[in-house]
C-alpha cells in the first residue's frame, strides 16, 4: 500500500463528498486506502455519504474529539508507505499524490511535505508555508506588521513572504489541511498531540519532524484548491484568543517555560492591540460607505439649489442660513431611512438595495417636508432634485467602488443569464435542473464545452473573451470530461471578481468559495437554497 489519506469531516458533507470524488481520481494510477473520521457531525453525513463512497473506510465517532485526536484514531488502522492528512474542503488535481510520492523518493531527508494551496477563487492560500510561532515572529503577525510588510524576511517571516511561492522550499512549519509524512516517521514522531484541540497541531508535529532529523517541504509542484483557508476566520478576537494560546501550548512545550512566560506576556499585550485596533477598523468600516454617502448628499443638495435657483426658479432668493440647516438635516434622514431598509447591511452592493432605500428615503423625506411649516419650506423642487442628484452619484460612487475592489457586489436573485457552466451536454442538464430546484434557474446563460459546438456559447479557451462579452459573474465548473488540474490552471488565469463553483457527475450539490470574506457555500437540492454553513 503506497498511501493512506485521513480526512476528519464535521458538518461539511457537501464538500467532503467533492473532496472524495477528486481524492479517488488522484489515487488510479497508485495504491491507495482512504479512511474519513467524522466527529459526531449532525449534518447526515453518515447517510448522505456511505452509500455513495462504498471503497472508504469511516469511522463514526460519538462526539468531537478535536483535528489531532480524530487523525490519531485513524492513523493507528492504516497501512500505507505514506500517511496524508487532508481537509474535506479541498480538491486534489488527479496527479497530485503520485508527484508527491516523486518527490520523496527522489529526496529522502523529506520528513513531510506540504503543498501549494489556493482558495475557491484561485488565490494563492499564504498558509501554504510558515515559520516557527517565535514570540517575535508570532507578534510581528498579531499586531499586523507581517500584512504591512509581507515580503520582508523579518515581519512577514510568519509566512515566509520572501520565499516564492512557485518553487519548492525548505521550511519550517506546514498546514494541516495538506500534511503527508512518511509513516516510518510519524512511527518515531508518534502522530498529532492531542492536547491542541483545533490549532498548533500541524505546527507542533512539523516541529517534531524536525528534532527526529528530517526536512519540512512546501512543493509548488503541485496546487489543489482549499475552500475555507485560515483567512475565513482570523479577522475574529476569538480565533486571535485560540490560535495564540495553541501557539503559547507550542513554546512552553518546546521552549520552556521561562521562554512561555515571556511569550504569553507579549501575547497578551498584542492581543489588547489587536482589539483596539480592531474594533477601531471595524468601526470605520461599518461608516466608511456610510460616510461617503452623507458627503455626497450634501453635495447633491448644493448641486440641485446651484441648479435650481439658476436655471429654473432665478426670481427666488433662498436662505442660505435655512439651507445650511436644512441640508445636513435631510441627509441625515435619508441615510437614517437607507439603514433601517437594509443598504448598509452588507459588505457589498446590490443596485436593487440602493434603488429601494432611495425610494423609502424619498417618501419619507416628501411627507416630513409637507408637514413643515410654510415659514420653514424652501423647495420642493431642490429636494427631489437633490435627491435625484445623490442617486446617480451614490450610484456611480458604488460603482467605482466595485471596480476598484473596495468593496464586492452581492450576489442575488436579480442576477440574470450572468453564469456559465463548464460541462459536457449531459452535465449542463444536470446543473440546470439542479439550478432549477434551487430557484436559481434565472442566473443561467449557457454551456462552454472543450470543444466549440452547436450547443454551446462558446469553448474553453474563450472564457475570458465570453466574460467581457457577457458580463459573467459566476462559473461553474463540471468534472466530466475536465480534469481537476485544468480547472485549477484555469481559476488562476480568470478576473478575481468572479464566483467559481464546483460540480462532480453524479453529485446533487455544487460547492464553491465566493471570497474570503465569505467562507464556504453550497447549493444542494437538500436544502433548495445557497447556503452558508455555520462557522
Amino acid at each position: 500500500m503506497q498511501l493512506s489519506i485521513i480526512i476528519v469531516n464535521y458538518n461539511v458533507k457537501y464538500f467532503l463528498e467533492q473532496c472524495l470524488y477528486a481524492v479517488i481520481d488522484a489515487c488510479k494510477n497508485i495504491t491507495a486506502e482512504i479512511y474519513v473520521v467524522d466527529n459526531n457531525s449532525t449534518d447526515g453525513s453518515k447517510k448522505f455519504l456511505e452509500a455513495k463512497f462504498n471503497t472508504v473506510h469511516f469511522i463514526w465517532n460519538e462526539e468531537n474529539t478535536g483535528f489531532a485526536k480524530a487523525n490519531n484514531h485513524a492513523l493507528g488502522q492504516v497501512k500505507g508507505q505514506y500517511i496524508l492528512f487532508l481537509n474535506p474542503d479541498t480538491i486534489v488535481p488527479e496527479n497530485c499524490f503520485e508527484k508527491c510520492i516523486a518527490f520523496f523518493k527522489t529526496n529522502p531527508q523529506a520528513g513531510a511535505l506540504g503543498i501549494r494551496m489556493i482558495d475557491g477563487i484561485g488565490s494563492f492560500l499564504k498558509e501554504s508555508k510558515r515559520a516557527f510561532p517565535s514570540p517575535l515572529t508570532s507578534l510581528y503577525k498579531l499586531t499586523g506588521l507581517s500584512m504591512i510588510f509581507p515580503n520582508s524576511k523579518k515581519f512577514g517571516r510568519y509566512h515566509l513572504g520572501h520565499l516564492s511561492e512557485k518553487s519548492n522550499h525548505e521550511v519550517d512549519v506546514l498546514a494541516g489541511a495538506f500534511m503527508m509524512i512518511p509513516k516510518t516517521v510519524l512511527d518515531k514522531t508518534r502522530g498529532f498531540d492531542e492536547k491542541f484541540f483545533m490549532y498548533g497541531e500541524d505546527v507542533d508535529l512539523s516541529y517534531r519532524v524536525q528534532q527526529a532529523g528530517y526536512k519540512n517541504f512546501y512543493f509548488a509542484g503541485s496546487t489543489i484548491i482549499h475552500f475555507k483557508g485560515e483567512s475565513t476566520k482570523k479577522g475574529s478576537l476569538n480565533y486571535v484568543k485560540m490560535f495564540y494560546k495553541a501557539m503559547s501550548l507550542f513554546v512552553q512545550k518546546h521552549y520552556g517555560s521561562s521562554r512561555a512566560g515571556l511569550f504569553n506576556f507579549l501575547i497578551q499585550v498584542a492581543i489588547v492591540l489587536r482589539a483596539v485596533i480592531s474594533a477601531i477598523s471595524n468601526f470605520f468600516k461599518r461608516i466608511s460607505i456610510a460616510l461617503l454617502d452623507a458627503l455626497v448628499m450634501l453635495m447633491s443638495f448644493g448641486i440641485a439649489k446651484f441648479i435650481w435657483s439658476n436655471y429654473i426658479r432665478k426670481e427666488i432668493t433662498y436662505s442660505p442660513n435655512m439651507l445650511l440647516v436644512a441640508f445636513p438635516i435631510f441627509s441625515i434622514i435619508f441615510l437614517a431611512v437607507s439603514y433601517y431598509t437594509g443598504l448598509y447591511d452588507k459588505k457589498g452592493y446590490k443596485q436593487s438595495q440602493l434603488n429601494q432605500s432611495t425610494i423609502a428615503a424619498t417618501l419619507v423625506l416628501l411627507s416630513i417636508y409637507a408637514l413643515l411649516p410654510e415659514s420653514l419650506r424652501f423647495s420642493r423642487g431642490i429636494l427631489v432634485l437633490g435627491i435625484g442628484v445623490s442617486f446617480i452619484l451614490i450610484s456611480i460612487a458604488r460603482w467605482m467602488l466595485v471596480k476598484t475592489k473596495m468593496i464586492y457586489p452581492l450576489e442575488g436573485d436579480d442576477e440574470y443569464k450572468q453564469t456559465i457552466v463548464v460541462a459536457d451536454e449531459m452535465d449542463f442538464n444536470n446543473i440546470s435542473t439542479l439550478m432549477k430546484k434551487s430557484g436559481m434557474q434565472e442566473r443561467l446563460l449557457g454551456c462552454v464545452h472543450d470543444k466549440t459546438s452547436t450547443n454551446s456559447i462558446g469553448n474553453i479557451h474563450q472564457l475570458t473573451a465570453l466574460i467581457q462579452l457577457y458580463g459573467i459573474k459566476e462559473i461553474i465548473f463540471c468534472k466530466n470530461g475536465l480534469s481537476y488540474q485544468l480547472i485549477i490552471d484555469i481559476i488562476q488565469t480568470l478576473p478575481r471578481h468572479l464566483r467559481f463553483k464546483y460540480h462532480a457527475s453524479g453529485s446533487n450539490s455544487i460547492i464553491g468559495s465566493d471570497s474570503k470574506d465569505v467562507g464556504c457555500d453550497f447549493i444542494s437540492v437538500d436544502k433548495n437554497t445557497l447556503l452558508i454553513p455555520p462557522k
